[in-house]
């Protein structure tokens, strides 16, 4: 009986168990720790620690081709589950409410702090009856509060009040099994990052380890825009199609002023593989893998354009003009995953604070629309092969393939080929839904995005005004009698009513093509 009336100081690490069932060059990487998270009590009792290491999968792909890369096998595995893992921009989070997302399978909240003034990445789940925490609130005093009974939790996962327990009673909210678990928290590079492990082991990770840093994110000189979008297919499928730049003139054709006819032979190779990620090169551009989750790659935008016909002065000045793209892909179950993008730039730095962010949303969700049911199929057919049995399968003989089959063989020879999923949850895909919800793109991106989610409402309500607007100008051309109307004014008025509607139907249209849904037919374009 004493045990189980202990009083505890120190919060459960203690990860989710639940099935995640719903949809929903040479480059400067420096380690620079933006922590924003205290240490980290834990109630040592309920700690559970998941240090499974992936086992080795060795798989020699049958191709012409073979990448020439410095390859060390004998090196220490990939975890899956000591890594920090991004789980939304900071821009796309509310700090007045909680925030439920998923990520390498675990069930977690996203919280404000604003008596610690900092983001707080909990385990979604009440110590009480298990209720997710991500439906609650931010009470009056900054905690997290469960609305299911009431229960309030501070930024260290403590239960800081019940109120059904009597005041002249025991302190239930001190015991051990009040508390929430709580995981390692930073941000970089204005991104939230957890680390998916609540062992006490790992309260400082941040001190020993940090997330990857991309400078250029945070240089003032670059504008950067960031967006996000949870994918229906997984993360594998998603970042081996993100290093791919073989398929763009073709699967994103009429979008990136891609020629259906221009492909051609690309000089793509590896310079080193290990189970940190892998460096490439593309036609002298250096990009780089850092696993599980960044890749960043030079666009063709920040190469030399001239071909040698520009004056010195013409030559310097595109030297430096530079754009980048980062590319984040996040696991988040079999068959789902969530991108954030960005892609800084030092040129035409203005524009950014001119036409609004969702504006720039709208070209990259039509990039990722076009190809997502190609992508979502063949998710399928991998799994039917079984995905140690890629590089067996896909016939992938030219050096435009490298980055694709550096990853493969990345995943295969060091990370177990395939996520570590730290739940028990089934590895099995989901099946096909219909197309208009496989490329919905309000639930996958709208509800997710600040700006986006205002956009809609300020066009939702245009849309209403214009319409009010046609229907009262009828009105008063038939409530008035035509003596009182000249027959200019009645034609301006009738002619503003039409052109207000035919406003209203192209902004419905609009609303409909770039925040709901927008199928792409890549035989009638």
């Amino acid at each position: 009986m004493e045990t189980a009336l202990r009083p505890c100081s120190l919060v459960p690490a203690r990860l989710p168990t639940t099935p995640f069932e719903k949809p929903i060059l040479h480059l400067p990487f420096n380690s620079i720790p933006t922590s924003i998270f205290r240490p980290i009590r834990q109630c040592t009792a309920r700690s559970r620690v998941f240090t499974a290491v992936s086992s080795t999968v060795s798989t020699e792909p049958i191709n012409p081709v073979e990448p020439e890369i410095e390859s060390h096998g004998e090196e220490e595995k990939f975890n899956w589950l000591l890594q920090w893992y991004p789980v939304m921009p900071v821009c796309d989070l509310d700090k007045r409410i909680p925030h439920a997302k998923k990520v390498i399978g675990l069930d977690v909240v996203v919280w404000w702090d604003r008596n610690e003034n900092a983001w707080k990445v909990f385990d979604d789940m009440c110590p009480h009856r298990l209720a997710p925490l991500s439906e609650g609130r931010i009470d009056q005093w900054g905690r997290l509060q469960c609305v299911y009974h009431g229960w309030c939790f501070n930024g260290s996962g403590d239960c800081k009040f019940i109120p059904q327990a009597p005041p002249d009673g025991p302190p239930f909210n001190t015991f051990k099994k009040a508390c929430v678990s709580i995981y390692p928290t930073t941000v970089q590079n204005d991104i939230v990052w957890f680390w998916p492990n609540t062992d006490p082991r790992y309260e400082d990770i941040i001190t020993k380890k940090q997330p990857p840093y991309i400078p250029e994110l945070d240089d003032p000189s670059y504008a950067k825009v960031m967006g996000n979008r949870d994918i229906p297919y997984g993360y594998e499928i998603l970042i081996e199609n993100l290093m791919d730049p073989a398929h763009v003139s073709y699967a994103h054709y009429g979008i990136l002023r891609a020629d259906r006819e221009g492909g051609k032979p690309m000089e793509m190779k590896l310079e080193k593989l290990d189970h940190s990620g892998f460096i490439g090169k593309t036609e002298g551009e250096t990009s780089k893998f850092i696993a599980p989750c960044v890749f960043y790659v030079p666009d063709q935008f920040s190469m030399d354009r001239t071909n040698g016909s520009a004056s010195p002065a013409e030559t310097k000045k595109e030297a430096q003009r530079r754009m980048l793209r980062v590319f984040i892909c996040i696991p988040v179950s079999p068959g789902y995953s969530r991108l954030i993008w960005a892609f800084p730039r030092n040129s035409g730095v203005w524009i950014d604070r001119l036409v609004p962010r969702w504006m720039f949303h709208l070209e990259p969700n039509l990039i990722i629309d076009s190809d997502l049911y190609l992508l979502h199929a063949s998710e399928h057919k991998i799994m039917d092969i079984g995905p140690s049995n890629w590089l067996k399968a896909c016939f992938v003989p030219t050096k435009s393939d490298a980055f694709v089959v550096g990853f493969r063989k990345w995943l295969n020879e060091y990370a177990g080929s395939e996520v570590n999923w730290p739940t028990k949850i089934s590895s099995s895909l989901p099946p096909t839904p219909p197309r208009e919800q496989l490329l919905d793109r309000y639930w996958s991106h709208v509800v997710n995005c600040s700006s986006c989610r205002e956009a809609i409402k300020g066009l939702n309500a245009l849309e209403i005004v214009l319409q009010v607007v046609s229907v009262a100008a009828i009105g008063i051309l038939a409530a008035t009698k035509q003596s009182l109307m000249s027959v200019s004014a009645r034609t301006a008025l009738a002619s503003m009513a039409v052109l207000c509607f035919a406003a209203s139907r192209w902004l419905s249209h609009f609303i409909y093509k770039n925040f709901h849904f927008h199928d792409y037919n890549h035989a009638l374009r």
